[in-house]
C-alpha cells in the first residue's frame, strides 16, 4: 500500500468511528392541516381556474 492508501484507510476508520448524528424530533402536524394543504394544492390544478 502506498501513502494514499494508508491515508484513505485512516480517514475511513475515523469516519466509521464517529457517532451518528441524532435526528431532531419535530412536532407532529395535525391531520386536518395536512388535508387542508392537499385540498388547496388540488384547487390550484383544477382545469378552467385562473391562477
Amino acid at each position: 500500500m502506498d501513502h494514499f492508501d494508508h491515508a484513505f484507510t485512516a480517514l475511513g476508520q475515523r469516519i466509521n468511528g464517529l457517532p451518528l448524528p441524532e435526528r431532531a424530533a419535530s412536532a407532529p402536524v395535525p391531520l386536518a392541516s395536512l388535508i387542508d394543504r392537499v385540498n388547496a394544492a388540488k384547487r390550484l390544478y383544477q382545469p378552467g381556474l385562473r391562477r
